[in-house]
């Protein structure tokens, strides 16, 4: 099993809030083997966080392929999570991401963009299987699926 470097272990202290994207929750529902599970099982749900446009693309998902199981399995993942709603402070944040994407002619999908700017209005670090999409969003802290199974420490 990985080393997961972060916040000190399961202890109830939590220093370090996290949110997942739509892409690693993807790969822990469709993988049994996904490092997500090891990784949210040494953090503990308590540190990590849905937001709602990530639950909407999930649930996206049960609309495409209504089966049984998979609206059973995306209604289980999420309710593990406590979840962060696009408020003011993200849309805030959110117009900064797109102005200056924008500018640099580097745009990311507009639901990419609403992740990140909950991300960083909550000042959450983001986990992603999508890195070169948000790596773009300046002062976004990521953690990648990578980084899980290699162990690495999140970015303070």
């Amino acid at each position: 099993m990985p080393r997961f470097p972060h916040h000190g272990g399961n202890t109830g202290a939590v220093e370090m809030t996290y949110l997942l994207d739509t892409s690693v929750c993807v790969d822990y529902l469709r993988r049994p083997d996904s490092p997500l599970r090891a990784w949210i099982d040494f953090t503990g749900v308590d540190a990590i966080r849905l937001c709602s446009i990530v639950k909407g693309e999930l649930l996206v998902g049960t609309r495409k392929m209504p089966t049984e199981r998979n609206k059973r399995m995306v209604s289980e993942f999420i309710q593990r999570f406590d979840s962060f709603p696009v408020d003011d402070d993200a849309a805030e944040a959110y117009a900064g991401i797109r102005a200056e994407l924008e500018q640099k002619g580097q745009v990311i999908s507009s639901n990419d963009m609403l992740i990140a700017a909950v991300a960083l209005a909550r000042g959450a670090i983001l986990v992603t299987a999508n890195p070169d999409e948000f790596r773009r969003v300046p002062s976004l802290a990521i953690l990648t699926l990578f980084d899980l199974t290699a162990g690495k420490t999140p970015p303070a």
